[in-house]
């Protein structure tokens, strides 16, 4: 896509990143310019994963996961309090909980899963 103020300009049209007008796939988003916006489905779209680490959050559940140390991680106090009084609700849940971290499962207090290993 060109913009009438600038011809040599270029633009992703899902981020609005400047792009070069021999990129195909955008740089910041991955979105391909070359396919006509409306082609697109929403539910081909992924929703963003979490800011919180995963591998933060499997060592926390490994050493400390009992006390909820992992679920006061990603934002989700209330379910930690529980985990905290409960120790994990009987070691239940916190092998549920590890299961989940490895699968890569494990959402946020926001619903986002944690994807990103390390930075």
């Amino acid at each position: 896509m060109t913009t009438a103020a600038n011809p040599g300009s270029v633009y992703c049209t899902k981020c609005g990143t400047a792009m070069t007008a021999d990129d195909r796939f955008c740089r910041s988003c991955g979105a391909d310019t070359a396919a006509p916006a409306a082609a697109t489905a929403p539910a081909a779209q992924t929703e963003p994963g979490s800011d919180c680490k995963r591998l933060v959050a499997l060592l926390l559940c490994l050493f400390l996961g009992v006390f909820g140390a992992h679920r006061f991680y990603v934002g989700k106090i209330g379910t930690g309090v529980l985990w905290l009084f409960t120790l994990g609700l009987l070691g239940i849940g916190y092998l549920f909980d590890l299961i989940l971290i490895i699968a890569g499962e494990f959402k946020d207090a926001d619903g986002r899963k944690l994807v990103v290993w390390s930075n």
